[in-house]
């Protein structure tokens, strides 16, 4: 199992910016379905490469990629779908031929397969679709890459001759959280079996919550920007879609939900497991271990004296970050400070638009 406390859930080297070889349909396509203006042009965009036999002739080549090739198609085979409207879809299950293209089904699946995850989610979107401005004159850590050098998305959901838009920006902003979380998740396994009346115990615990008083402070200074970058409803629609299904938690977030729990979840809010459910097989398996032995850490919140009250302090800080990011993700959308984010999943065909949004109340496990 990898361990995460090298790099995070970033992959271990910077994503593949250029597909080649036939591979350079699926880059096309996916820059093409990104930047269409609705969901039915770009359903249309891969019908018309399914007639033209382009998705059969990808999909009889999955087995040949390199796993960091295959992560680089799953990267665009998720902007498709999501550009689809179909990112709710589950390409294994027998309902969903009825619902999305057939050919561009067998090859979605095929990509599922050989990297062992389905990637419709946050943290493919983000963690796997950027890349340095400029190239690195040295090799330098996975991290530091992704804090320290200018970042550009791999497949952009703005046109090439306009500026980045607003959900691109959200995902490289989602990028450069998870770079300076780095220290979260090696906190995460310092606190792993360490029992309540540990010395050592309230010390992590400070620190986490230094981090993630960090974090939220790096996500504020992504605000400004956020806002002046153009948005769309077309863009907002997109994440809409992945916020009715879950698939909007850094998977930094996680990691902290592992060792902190943030309490029982409302009412109509998402499950961890649905949560969890895009993430690599290993790197949900990392976080059902974690959670498991930061179990004694947990107890805390039933307890009293300075280190009880330094664990609540932690969740609270959690909560205040969720909120932050949950900012960000509205700004993106285009939506108002008080508006919401849904949790009652979308239908297969559904188009959430802005104004679906602003009449649910609840939040998805952005609290």
């Amino acid at each position: 199992m990898p361990d995460p406390g090298a790099h995070g859930f970033l992959p271990e080297r910077p994503p593949v910016r250029t597909m080649t070889g036939t591979w350079t349909r699926l880059t096309e396509l996916a820059a093409a379905a990104a930047t269409a203006p609705d969901p039915d042009t770009a359903r249309d965009l891969v019908a018309r490469a399914g007639r033209d036999g382009d998705l059969t002739e990808l999909r009889q080549r999955v087995s040949r990629l390199s796993l960091r090739n295959a992560d680089a198609a799953s990267v665009r085979v998720a902007v498709i779908a999501a550009a689809c409207g179909w990112s709710a879809l589950d390409p294994l299950a027998p309902a969903s031929p009825r619902t999305a293209d057939t050919a561009f089904l067998d090859l979605w699946s095929a990509v599922a397969h050989r990297v062992d995850h389905q990637f419709v989610g946050l943290s493919t979107l983000a963690l796997l679709n950027w890349a340095p401005e400029r190239k690195p004159r040295r090799h330098v850590p996975i991290d530091q890459l992704a804090r320290a050098e200018a970042l550009v998305p791999v497949v952009r959901w703005s046109p090439p001759e306009q500026p980045l838009g607003r959900l691109d920006r959200l995902m490289l902003a989602t990028t450069r959280l998870e770079a300076h979380g780095i220290w979260l998740f090696r906190l995460a396994g310092t606190l792993a079996g360490r029992a309540p009346g540990d010395a050592s115990t309230g010390t992590a615990l400070r620190r986490l919550i230094r981090i993630q008083h960090a974090l939220r402070a790096q996500l504020r200074g992504e605000a400004a920007e956020l806002r002046a970058a153009p948005g769309s409803a077309r863009q907002g629609a997109v994440l809409a879609a992945l916020a009715a299904q879950g698939a909007l938690e850094p998977p930094v977030f996680l990691a902290a939900d592992a060792v902190l729990g943030t309490g029982g979840r409302r009412a109509g809010e998402v499950s961890r497991h649905q949560l969890r459910r895009h993430l690599p097989t290993a790197h949900r398996a990392w976080l059902t271990a974690m959670e498991r032995h930061c179990a004694p850490v947990r107890t805390l919140a039933h307890r009293g004296g300075p280190e009880a009250a330094v664990y609540r302090e932690a969740q609270e800080s959690l909560i205040a970050l969720r909120r932050t990011y949950a900012g960000l993700v509205r700004c993106a959308a285009g939506l108002g400070e008080n508006d919401r984010i849904p949790v009652r999943p979308c239908g297969r065909d559904d188009r959430p638009s802005a104004a679906h949004w602003s009449g649910h109340v609840h939040a998805v496990s952005l609290r």
